[in-house]
């Protein structure tokens, strides 16, 4: 019998930190090529990005493997990579959106991973590579999310938000947050233990300071009741965090994989999602496995839904689909199996078309999660959608 009663700790990390600095670039770079390909009438389903970005004080390498219009020049990617830079807020003496040197390695896709998806008279294409995807889903928040990863999550954005608007100009673009989260009768009902490492630009600043800066903003984040006297926090621990972002820390793309999912409370196939287009489904089939997963608890099929999808290299087709509802489910799983592959084609190109993926959405999602935000208006995190719910309940009889 699972227990009831419990902690579970997860941590975000903001947009600022080095790694994910390296996220929004290869992501722009993602957005970059999709922009293009619209406005000069490139076949967006063509486009191939596998880009990696790595960032150090005061300079930026971006490599990786490309097919798109040839008006993308190195010296395009670079002033994209500014912009990132700036628009994360970076202007510092160690890292600063004018000043870094940026190097731009990005050439050609591999003819022989292109030949595996693009196969000759297959219109549903291969899989761009091998691997195991994971969806998952739990009614602890209205997003559907487990409530540590989605509370971490919150309590930066709330942060970054006031920050960008100068109300906290007192803080700096790097910061990580920390949840430890009690579980009562299997139910998330308040904080334990709050960490929050947050960069400052004042050499003066004492860990009280900071925390006299942010804790309104922590609670606003947070569920009313979710903090009381015997939560513990642990503000600047260090006591001091001025030096930040690359210039603090080397950052690399992909590196925070469990912060981009949820939180280690489901599993994780181990691919990377940012600097990548939806050929590749380490990202494309994740977000359909999270869609499905989302849907099938929003259709009151389960209160917990894990979903595991595997692909090879030049296969179009899953090789399996895996259901584990947690003896949470009101469907037997094996069947809600094959009901999956009826209600949406799981095949490369399925996905691709089902949740719309070859446009420029990809740069929004490099910070504060990949799951658990609301549907754009222009059509980013379509795979957070329950449009499928109903769909579902039908099938299942």
């Amino acid at each position: 019998m699972a227990r009831q009663s419990y902690l579970f700790t997860s941590e975000s990390v903001s947009e600022g930190h080095p790694d994910k600095v390296c996220d929004r670039i290869s992501d722009e770079v993602v957005d970059t090529f999709f922009r293009t390909a619209a406005t000069e009438g490139w076949d967006p389903s063509q486009v191939r990005v596998a880009c990696e970005t790595l960032a150090t004080t005061n300079r930026v390498v971006i490599a990786g493997e490309t097919r798109g219009p040839s008006s993308i020049t190195p010296e395009l990617i670079a002033h994209t990579a500014r912009l990132a830079i700036r628009d994360i807020g970076y202007e510092q003496a160690g890292f600063h959106w004018q000043d870094a040197e940026i190097e731009v390695l990005l050439h050609a896709q591999s003819a022989d991973i292109a030949q595996g998806v693009d196969i000759a008279g297959n219109k549903d294409e291969g899989a761009g590579d091998q691997g195991i995807m994971f969806g998952y889903a739990v009614r602890e928040t209205p997003e559907l999310m487990p409530a540590p990863i989605y509370y971490a999550h919150k309590i930066l954005k709330v942060l970054a938000d006031a920050r960008h608007s100068g109300e906290t100009a007192v803080l700096g673009p790097d910061a990580k947050s920390q949840v430890t989260v009690q579980y009562e009768d299997g139910k998330p009902v308040g904080v334990a233990q709050l960490v929050l490492s947050t960069q400052h630009l004042s050499e003066d600043m004492t860990s009280h300071d900071v925390r006299t800066v942010v804790e309104p903003y922590i609670r606003e984040a947070l569920p009313d009741g979710w903090l009381t006297d015997k939560t513990v926090w642990h503000v600047n621990p260090t006591g001091k965090f001025v030096i930040g972002g690359p210039d603090g820390d080397c950052g690399l793309t992909g590196r925070k994989i469990i912060v981009d999912t949820y939180g280690g409370a489901a599993p994780h196939g181990g691919g990377a999602f940012s600097g990548k287009d939806p050929t590749k489904v380490d990202r494309s089939a994740a977000y359909a496995a999270r869609y499905l997963a989302k849907n099938v608890v929003a259709a009151g099929l389960a209160d917990r839904a894990t979903i595991q999808l595997a692909y090879a290299i030049g296969v179009s087709d899953p090789l399996a689909v895996y259901v584990d509802l947690h003896g949470t489910g009101q469907v037997e799983e094996g069947k809600l199996e094959g009901v999956l592959r009826q209600v949406m084609n799981l095949r490369p190109r399925g996905i691709r078309e089902h949740l719309d993926l070859t446009r420029p959405i990809y740069a929004r999602t490099a910070a504060y999660g990949h799951f658990g935000r609301m549907p754009d208006n222009d059509g980013g995190f379509s795979w957070e959608k329950t449009d499928l719910a109903d769909t579902l309940k039908s099938a299942v009889g």
